[in-house]
């Protein structure tokens, strides 16, 4: 079993999930980087090798394929042993622009699958490796368009999956309160990635400083919150 601790991060081939990576391998985890193609994944840890990180592994995992997401976990349980943080960064944005009473359908569907149904699938195959040393934590990658508080119109299967990641984050952080395992969601803000819906936009280095804390949480940290850096993000 590895003596550091291991975090798996979805969607760490470029952008905030490479960020978040990079992160975690600066604090001395070993590192899981995870991408829909192998190849991506390969090159990810390739990079973070070259800038310092001394543990990191290589797996592809497409969340929204159950095969891949049970072959990743299954895989970073026999090469180190335990799993110690999930951070679900992967995620999709293909409804810019449209309303919700004029909504193509099948992107509505697409974008639930991996930003709801793909987080949910890495949750249920975490936990349960997580229970093994009585420690977790999982960090959901929302977004403050998910906030119901602060909602609008626009962009709409991607603010209700973002909504729905976070009441997912409630539940599974009550199911999992007697185990040492902390749920969050994240929102990083602007940040300057692929995802990017405009504004003045921080860089993901920055974003997933602000991010990273809900990561390496103390056994009293927060359980089921939602926040941008350590601010909270109403619900």
């Amino acid at each position: 079993m590895s003596e550091r601790r291991v975090a798996l991060v979805t969607g760490a081939n470029r952008g905030l999930g490479y960020a978040l990576a990079a992160c975690l391998g600066r604090r001395e985890f070993s590192v899981v980087v995870t991408a829909r193609d192998a190849r991506d994944a390969n090159e990810a840890a390739a990079s973070l090798r070259a800038h310092g990180v001394a543990e990191v592994e290589a797996h592809q995992l497409d969340v929204t394929d159950p095969a891949s997401v049970f072959r990743a976990f299954t895989e970073t349980q026999r090469s180190f042993g335990r799993l110690d943080v999930l951070i679900s960064s992967a995620g999709i944005a293909i409804d810019r622009g449209r309303d919700a009473s004029s909504s193509d359908m099948e992107k509505v569907r697409a974008t639930l699958e991996t930003n709801l149904l793909g987080a949910w699938r890495c949750a249920a195959e975490a936990i349960p490796l997580m229970r093994e040393n009585d420690y977790g934590r999982i960090v959901h990658v929302s977004s403050g368009m998910g906030s119901l508080a602060n909602m609008t119109s626009g962009s709409p299967a991607y603010r209700v999956s973002k909504a729905a990641l976070n009441a997912l984050t409630r539940v599974l952080a009550d199911e999992v309160a007697q185990d040492n395992i902390l749920v969050n969601s994240a929102s990083p803000g602007v940040a300057a990635t692929r995802m990017n819906y405009g504004g003045e936009a921080v860089s993901p280095e920055e974003a997933a400083e602000g991010m990273i804390w809900l990561a390496t949480a103390p056994d009293d940290g927060p359980r089921g919150g939602f926040f941008q850096g350590r601010s909270v993000i109403p619900w």
